[in-house]
C-alpha cells in the first residue's frame, strides 16, 4: 500500500516526528511512505489544513497513493477537509482504540490527527501505536465481529451516498480557486512523488497544467 503523509504548516516542526513514527511501523508490514511535505516550518510550500484536504483528493483519486495520513493541531480541520473531497473518507484519530475501529468498521482512506492537543512526553510512542492498531490487522473485518456484514453494507451505502453528492475530482479540480490549487501542488517533492505514482491521466493533465502557469 502506498501511504502519503501530509502536514501542515502549524505542526511543521513535528513532521520528522510524524513521518519517522509512520515508516516505523508501515515499511515493516510492507507499505511505502510517501512524504508530501511539510518538512520544516521554514519551507517555500506552505500548507494549510484547507490544503491537505485539497491534496488527500487528488492524491487519492489519482491512486498516487492508497491511503492518507494527515493531521493538523487538533486534527479536526484537515479531517472535515478530507471529507470534503470526493471518494474521500477520513477518520478522526486520537489513541490506538480508535485507529484500531476506524479501520475495523469503516475502512476509510485516510486518517487525521492531533499533533498539538494531548501532544506530550511519548508522544511519538502513541503514533506508532495507532498507525500499528491500523495498519497490521485486516481491514473493515467489523467489530464486534457479528457485525461486520452490515458494517460493510453501511459502508457501501456510506460510498453511493457520497458520490451522489459530490463532483468528480477533475470537476473540482477545474472549478475550486486556481491559486489555491497550484499552492496546495508546489511542494518541493511534489512532482517528484506524484507523476511517478498517479494513474490518472486527466488529474495530471491538469495539475501539470496549474503547475505551468
Amino acid at each position: 500500500m502506498k501511504i502519503a503523509l501530509i502536514i501542515e504548516n502549524s505542526q511543521a516542526a513535528k513532521s520528522e516526528i510524524v513521518h519517522n513514527a509512520l515508516k516505523t511501523v508501515a515499511e515493516p508490514l510492507g507499505h511505502s511512505v510517501h512524504h508530501y511535505g511539510m518538512y520544516t516550518p521554514e519551507d517555500k510550500a506552505s500548507l494549510t489544513y484547507v490544503m491537505n484536504g485539497l491534496l488527500a483528493g487528488i492524491l487519492l483519486n489519482s491512486k498516487a497513493a492508497d491511503f492518507v495520513v494527515t493531521g493538523c493541531g487538533t486534527g479536526m480541520g484537515s479531517m472535515l477537509a478530507c471529507n470534503s473531497m470526493p471518494g474521500v473518507f477520513c477518520g478522526l484519530v486520537i489513541d490506538p482504540t480508535d485507529a484500531f475501529l476506524f479501520g475495523q468498521i469503516n475502512d476509510g482512506n485516510a486518517m487525521s490527527m492531533p499533533y498539538a492537543k494531548g501532544f506530550g512526553w511519548a508522544a511519538e510512542l502513541n503514533l506508532q501505536d495507532c498507525y500499528r492498531k491500523l495498519l497490521e490487522n485486516e481491514r473493515g473485518a467489523g467489530y464486534p465481529k457479528e457485525r461486520a456484514a452490515i458494517m460493510a453494507k453501511n459502508r457501501g451505502i456510506l460510498k453511493d451516498l457520497k458520490a451522489a453528492s459530490c463532483k468528480d475530482m477533475l470537476t473540482v479540480l477545474k472549478t475550486v480557486d486556481q491559486d489555491l490549487l497550484k499552492a496546495a501542488v508546489s511542494g518541493e517533492k511534489f512532482q517528484e512523488l506524484f507523476f511517478t505514482n498517479c494513474q490518472d491521466d486527466a488529474i495530471a493533465a491538469h495539475i501539470k497544467g496549474v503547475l505551468a502557469r
